[in-house]
């Protein structure tokens, strides 16, 4: 798969983005992150929010390659771009991110005490890790947005 084809099957668009669209979603992953962290907020909840910090991380890889999510499954497509964009080192984080969303459904719609504490802990790992990749790739590739 490649962005070409995603963008030919209409799940993504073409669509520019700029510095001040970029540092905001910075700010939501940051917000979320810190979110993730609260204490007196259920494990389910603070899953939910720190999968949704990871999410926004690789929609700044997205937006900063041109392209937006279109059509039917908005939160799979995001994922799926990962390593189409950062590289076949990312597929791991890809496919975790995309065990999460899996999980993130089951937790917004299906039922209560779904996640662990450990869930969360790891959840937030990966979202400030990947935040960090994604901030140095972007410095490296797209400067004219940092």
């Amino acid at each position: 798969m490649t962005l070409q084809r995603l963008l030919a099957e209409g799940r993504l668009r073409r669509q520019p983005t700029s510095s001040g669209e970029i540092a905001v979603l910075f700010r939501v992953v940051d917000r979320d992150l810190a979110d993730a962290r609260a204490a007196g907020v259920s494990d389910d909840r603070r899953f939910a929010t720190a999968y949704n910090a990871a999410l926004q991380a690789v929609a700044i890889a997205l937006r900063a390659e041109g392209y937006r999510t279109a059509g039917v499954a908005h939160h799979r497509t995001t994922i799926s771009t990962l390593p189409m964009i950062l590289g076949p080192d990312a597929a791991s984080t890809a496919d975790y991110l995309d065990a999460c969303r899996s999980k993130r459904n089951t937790v917004d719609y299906d039922g209560i005490g779904i996640a662990t504490g450990s869930d969360v802990l790891e959840l937030i790992d990966e979202a400030e890790r990947l935040r960090a990749t994604v901030e140095a790739w972007l410095t490296e590739q797209h400067p004219d947005l940092t």
